[in-house]
Formats: structure tokens, C-alpha cells, sequence
């Protein structure tokens, strides 16, 4: 009597222990290539970060000289700022305009399914061919957008329209992929809490501030989140479109981000090392930003 329980009790733990060999061993595929691919390069980053090494000569240790070095450069403070305005510009607008974009398309007007897929296009196309298009549209002789002013207006060579002519381009670009999200999250609410809000005399923009925010809280965290990661790690566009003759990144450096700076260490200037330590500084830089966003989102969802 005693030794059957036991003897089930340790059939039990024979299964789960099958369970979990079978289990590791159908996701053995997956991990190596985690592992190789994702932690060991992060590994590597953060060993290389404080060596010195220009690919051509022995490796230095270096110490914490990388991170001293890149704080105490003011065009990586410059370039701080840059992205800072760039998020500041790009996340409110393209936020507003997506949102915008989405309650329109859930209106089922004429042609909404063709502009979904419009809406897009910019997103998925590659952004340096983005950047040359929108080169020659900005271009102060013979662009488009000065053709149809009728003035003459050095969009991408002042320093005080360069920034804010990018940030156009990226809101264009990312408008889309914004809409798209906050239609699946307009569409997920209960056309029943809508219809019992209109039936209570809710207007317009009580039922926009009490059933629609609340039910796209959790999509809107997500686009803001991600596309605020995605302003950090921006490069390839803003680099097309100032690539002047005064300089890569603009005049005076106004378009030089973050990762634009990390790019000039790493394949201008062939310092591996500072380009890690670069790397790990924008790592904790978007870490931070996104547990402030995440703490403000639920603070906003309790309110709600």
C-alpha cells in the first residue's frame, strides 16, 4: 500500500522529467542560435567596449578611457541632443496623425482598403532610397518643393531646417506603420460600449477621452515605446538625406544621431572600441527612456 504512491509519485517525476529533456531538446535549435547570435555578439560589445583596437593593430585594454572619451566629446553631446529633438518631433506628431489616420479608415469610407496598403509603402521601402528621393525634393535648385513654393529655401544646408526637414521625412515614412496599429487597436473595442456611451449622451469628445483612449492604452504604449527605440537607432535615413558636401551628417553636425556617431567611430574612424562603448551608452540610454514611458503609460492606465 505504502509503495504504490511512491511508486507513482516517481513515474510522475520519470514523465516530467521526460517532458522537460524532450522540451530542451526541441528548442536546442533555437537557443544555439540565440546563443551565437544574439548574447555572444552582446558579449563581445561589452568586452571590446573597453579595449582599444582599429582592426589593424593588437588589441589595447583601455579601461573605462572609451566611456570617458565619448562623454567628454561635445559632438556626442551634440549628437544626444539631435536624437533627443528628433523624438521630441517625430513621436507626438506621427503619434497624433496615426491616430488621426486610423479613425478615419475605421469609417469605412470609399477606397479605405487601398489606402492601407498606401499607407505602407514608405515604411517598408528602403530608407537611404527614401533619403535620395526626398534629396532631390528638398533640393534647393531644381527641387520639387521649392518648384512648387516658388522660393528659393536651402532646406537641408540651413542648420536650423535641416533637423526639422528630416523629421518630416521620418514622420512620413513611419506614419503608416503607426496608422495600421491604432486601426487593429480601434477595431478591437466593443461596438457595445461605443453604442452604451452614445446612448448616456456621451459626445464626442467624451467618448474619445472615456471608452476610445482607454481602449487603445495598451497600443498606444506599444507604438510609442517602439517607435521611440526606433528614433534612437535612427541613421540611415537622416544620413541620406544631409549627406552634403560640407559634411555626412549635415551643417554643424545637425544630423548626426546617436548612431550616426557610433558609425563615425566604428567605419570613419576605425575605432572599434569607442563605437562599442557608443553602442552600450545608446543601449542605456533607450532602456531608460522606455521604463520612464512604461511607468507614465500605467500611471495613465490607472487614471483612466
Amino acid at each position: 500500500m505504502v509503495g504504490e504512491p511512491l511508486t507513482q509519485r516517481s513515474r510522475s517525476r520519470a514523465l516530467r522529467r521526460r517532458d522537460a529533456v524532450t522540451g530542451y531538446a526541441l528548442l536546442a535549435p533555437s537557443l544555439f542560435g540565440v546563443a551565437c547570435f544574439l548574447v555572444l555578439p552582446v558579449l563581445i560589445v561589452v568586452w571590446l567596449s573597453f579595449q582599444s583596437w582599429d582592426l589593424i593593430h593588437p588589441l589595447r585594454f583601455a579601461g573605462l578611457a572609451n566611456y570617458v572619451s565619448v562623454l567628454s566629446d561635445p559632438v556626442f553631446g551634440n549628437a544626444l541632443l539631435v536624437t533627443a529633438v528628433f523624438v521630441v518631433i517625430v513621436i507626438p506628431v506621427q503619434t497624433a496623425l496615426g491616430l488621426f489616420g486610423a479613425s478615419l479608415l475605421t469609417r469605412g469610407l470609399p477606397g479605405s482598403a487601398v489606402l492601407r496598403t498606401i499607407y505602407a509603402l514608405p515604411w517598408i521601402c528602403a530608407p537611404l532610397a527614401l533619403g535620395v528621393v526626398w534629396k532631390w525634393i528638398f533640393a534647393p535648385t531644381g527641387g520639387a518643393l521649392n518648384a512648387l513654393l516658388g522660393v528659393r529655401v536651402e532646406w537641408l544646408t540651413d542648420p536650423v531646417l535641416a533637423l526639422p526637414a528630416a523629421a518630416a521625412v521620418v514622420i512620413w515614412t513611419n506614419v503608416g506603420y503607426v496608422t495600421l496599429f491604432f486601426l487593429a487597436g480601434l477595431l478591437n473595442i466593443p461596438n457595445h460600449i461605443v453604442e452604451a456611451a452614445r446612448i448616456d449622451g456621451a459626445g464626442p469628445a467624451s467618448l474619445f477621452r472615456n471608452v476610445t483612449l482607454p481602449g487603445i492604452a495598451p497600443v498606444a504604449m506599444f507604438v510609442v515605446v517602439t517607435s521611440t527605440i526606433g528614433s534612437f537607432q535612427l541613421f540611415e535615413l537622416p544620413y541620406a538625406l544631409l549627406q552634403i558636401t560640407q559634411s555626412p551628417y549635415g551643417p554643424k553636425y545637425s544630423g548626426m544621431t546617436l548612431v550616426g556617431y557610433l558609425y563615425m567611430h566604428a567605419f570613419e574612424n576605425g575605432d572599434l572600441g569607442t563605437a562599442a562603448a557608443v553602442g552600450w551608452l545608446i543601449t542605456l540610454i533607450i532602456l531608460i527612456v522606455s521604463l520612464i514611458q512604461i511607468r507614465m503609460a500605467s500611471k495613465f492606465g490607472r487614471h483612466t
